[in-house]
């Protein structure tokens, strides 16, 4: 009887060691997967960093563009600046003004 007991352990400590290698597989594919997933949400994450950079950095020029334009838009608004870019640029005056030119 001996015997037989030892044969009847046998096939089940075979099963167990078979299961536990399925199992150590499958726990192994998993961590593989895990860490395939969180490297390659890592480089994605990069690329959305430095494009999140860039569009900042552009935002900022076009927003001091835009303040520029706005002084220029409030300058256009005074007369008395107009009266100088008419004086400078166009060679207008008021009436009664004579334009001085100096040569060099």
């Amino acid at each position: 009887m001996a015997s037989q007991t030892s044969t009847a352990t046998t096939p089940a400590s075979v099963g167990a060691r078979r299961r536990l290698k399925l199992l150590l597989i499958v726990v192994v594919l998993f961590m593989s997967w895990a860490v395939y997933t969180l490297l390659l949400q890592y480089h994605q994450s990069n690329i959305r960093t430095g494009q999140l950079r860039e569009v900042k950095s552009r935002l900022s020029e076009i927003q001091a563009k835009n303040q520029s334009l706005q002084q220029e838009i409030d300058r256009l608004n005074d007369p008395e600046y107009i009266g100088q870019i008419a004086r400078k640029e166009q060679g207008m005056g008021l009436p009664g003004e004579k334009p001085i030119q100096v040569d060099k």
